[in-house]
């Protein structure tokens, strides 16, 4: 794993016209594709929802549309969150068929800030855990260590940004979910306080 770009250093990239997020979204779909096989971070990828919505993110930039700081940028998911006609499992096989109605709060303001959800990461069954051994489907691999775990519950969330797959990738904290991962895997993690997002 070499050192990345943040995901602002993608975004002027793509904004200034020197790549588009189709381009980017690309590289990210392939990145996966290469190294996921050992790290197991996903559990569904949606690359054909992705390269539609980069497509649309470019047309409005090259319209002069700029939807945010981050606009055209990457992201992952954690699979407990609901984004509209695709699968939310909760890494749980109770839910491995359930395809959400509707999009969460926190997954359409990504979407509103122009951003390309790639794809839904394992977690512990239903957010609970701290080791990402707890999913119903497989268990998700340290990217720096295949031998140690990712931590959890956002193991998934974690390993694919620590793997270079995403520069930026959505997990859930009630109490620790989000930290213990980022410092397992070597990345920063965020706990927002409640309601902020």
């Amino acid at each position: 794993m070499s050192q990345k770009e943040s995901a602002l250093d993608i975004a002027k990239r793509i904004h200034s016209g020197e790549s588009t997020s189709v381009l980017e979204t690309t590289r990210v779909l392939e990145e996966i594709e290469a190294t996921d096989r050992s790290i197991s971070a996903y559990v569904n990828v949606y690359a054909d929802l992705a390269l539609e919505q980069a497509k649309k993110i470019d047309k409005r930039i090259k319209e002069g549309n700029i939807d945010s700081a981050l606009s055209g940028v990457p992201i992952a998911l954690k699979d407990n969150m609901c984004w509209k006609n695709t699968k939310t499992t909760c890494s749980s096989k109770f839910l491995e068929n359930f395809v959400s109605p509707y999009t969460g709060t926190a997954v359409q303001r990504v979407l509103d800030a122009g951003m390309v959800p790639v794809g839904k990461c394992n977690l512990d069954e239903f957010a609970m855990g701290s080791s990402t051994e707890n999913s119903a489907f497989f268990n998700t691999k340290n990217p720096w260590d295949l031998d140690r775990v990712p931590g959890g519950s956002s193991g998934g969330s974690a390993a694919t940004v620590a793997a270079n797959q995403v520069t930026v990738s959505l997990g859930s904290d009630t109490g620790g979910s989000i930290r213990q991962p980022a410092s397992f895997c070597g990345v920063v993690g965020m706990k927002p306080t409640y309601g902020r997002i």
